[in-house]
């Protein structure tokens, strides 16, 4: 991240601000101009997680008081097929990275490059992140990926944005591992148990038979956890299709996967549902490495689809516990009437689940629009990056500027907007307001809607970094609300931002 500290004051700066008038009717226009660019600008809605670009698959891991989400790149594959074109997958060499500390403000902190870090690979999709504190005195990360469908390789990292390297040169599973003997050994999950030992998941492919196919599996991880120290294993997972992922509650292994688009003509469970097509389930063991240990739970996550968050779609879910709750990412078909595609582009949503951990039972979640609550409110007199938003103006650009894991807006001819939820001003009134910003162009700046005339507005004008600051003319009442940034410029940059009382 970048940070203010060291350029010149805030104070220093006040005279590069120059006047800016405001035309009566902007306020109107923009909340016309913004109400169809995405499903979250101008509602309480919390997914999908970024409106600005298509994510999936979704990983998630812990660290320092912030929960980091990593997924598919959908956009990379929808900007080289355009929204005529349909996602087959197959141009998508790049994950990405956010994080949050509230679980609504997202902040995104660019792609993972898996075609320069291993050019040995085919493709990056559906991750899964682990990370543990090692001798060093470092937490150190283990992100394992689908390598397209030949295999899953793995990436590791001291920190939760990179730099990434890769560790092996090649895959971690595939069909050249002996007992590896499935179509399509992808779709890693990896989880650490309570006496530090890793274990990982994968599998997909041509099913042997509809009810039991066959293809899914299970292997210990080495005490470097880019080795594997056992026999690999059969999962027996009735209607396996992929999306294998796995979690470590109360001394039990939790195996969830994506059920497959048969018919269910065949169930041997009286007491049990049959799962339906495409939705994700869960197994439990003590002895995962035993086939005969996994017992089949239940269904837990049905098919946005079929609870019209979008039209059906393929499942991918992750599990995970953060800040003393449980919830569920996944992905649903949030974003494609804004992006005016039909091609199968899918974005990463988060819900709240209760997760009974002394029975380990895990019950059903849905998929919703509105998605979790804020855990906290955001602060805006800290330093705060331009790229943590709850919402945008649809399709808003970002760059990776100075440090690793640092995005910058990016302002275009047309005005633009970003969007944070849940800012505390309930304590303090804000005097100024200032910003890092770079280029030619303007910022607006409004509290609770757009509504009204801007309770400040910037001006630049400078071919280097500079630190702008304006006194608020326009009172600020006390309270918790939204802050909505429009912006505008070609080439202009918006790095990070705070208020000041």
């Amino acid at each position: 991240m970048a940070f203010l500290g060291g350029r010149e004051s805030a104070e220093a700066q006040t005279n590069a601000v120059k006047p800016i008038v405001v035309k009566e009717n902007l306020a109107e226009n923009l909340a016309e101009k913004f109400a169809n660019v995405s499903p979250k600008l101008t509602s309480n809605d919390g997914n999908p997680l970024l409106d600005f670009m298509f994510t999936a698959d979704p990983t998630a891991v812990e660290y320092n008081g912030r929960i980091y989400v990593y997924g598919t790149n959908d956009h990379q594959q929808y900007e080289h097929v355009g929204k005529d074109g349909k996602n087959s997958y197959e141009h998508i060499r790049t994950l990405v990275m956010i994080s949050t500390d509230d679980m609504v403000n997202w902040t995104y902190h660019g792609l993972i490059d898996t075609a320069k870090l291993a050019p040995w690979s085919q493709n990056s999709w559906a991750p899964s992140i682990t990370s543990r504190l090692e001798a060093d005195g470092k937490t150190h990360f283990y992100l394992y990926y689908s390598n397209g469908g030949g295999g899953s390789a793995v990436l590791t990292s001291t920190s939760p944005v990179g730099p990434w390297s890769d560790p092996l040169g090649k895959n971690i599973v595939d069909r050249s591992v002996p007992g590896v003997d499935v179509d399509a050994p992808f779709d890693p999950g990896v989880v650490i148990d309570d006496q530090g030992t890793g274990w990982l998941t994968f599998g997909g492919g041509t099913p042997k038979t509809k009810y039991m196919p066959d293809n899914a599996r299970i292997v210990k991880l080495g005490a470097d956890m880019i080795s594997l120290a056992s026999n690999v294993a059969k999962i027996p997972a009735p209607y396996f299709f992929e999306a294998s992922d796995l979690n470590f509650i109360n001394g039990t292994w939790v195996y969830t996967y994506n059920t497959s688009w048969e018919q269910r003509t065949e169930w041997p469970y009286t007491n049990i549902d049959k799962p339906t097509q495409c939705s994700m389930s869960y197994m439990t063991s003590k002895t995962p490495l035993n086939p005969d240990s996994w017992k089949y739970r239940d269904n837990y996550f049905k098919n946005t689809g079929d609870v019209n968050v979008g039209p059906l779609t393929n499942n991918h879910t992750h599990l995970f516990k953060f800040k003393g709750k449980y919830y569920i990412a996944y992905h649903a078909m949030y974003l494609q009437d804004y992006f005016s595609t039909k091609g199968g582009f899918r974005n990463v949503g988060i819900e709240e689940i209760q997760v009974d951990e002394e029975n380990v039972n895990i019950p059903m979640g849905k998929a919703t629009f509105k998605g979790p609550s804020q855990l906290n409110p955001l602060n805006p007199f800290v330093l705060q990056q331009a790229e943590t938003t709850a919402g945008t103006s649809g399709q808003v650009q970002f760059e990776a500027v100075g440090n690793v894991g640092n995005m910058v807006a990016k302002g275009k001819t047309d005005k633009q907007c970003l969007m944070v939820r849940g800012a505390d001003f309930s304590k303090q009134i804000p005097a100024k307001f200032e910003a890092r910003v770079k280029g030619k162009g303007t910022i607006d700046v409004y509290v609770n809607d757009l509504k009204g005339t801007p309770v400040v507005s910037l001006i630049c004008d400078g071919k280097e970094w500079t630190t702008l600051s304006k006194k608020i003319k326009h009172k600020i009442d006390k309270g918790v609300g939204n802050i909505y940034f429009v912006f505008n410029g070609e080439g202009f940059l918006f790095d990070e931002w705070k208020f000041i009382y």
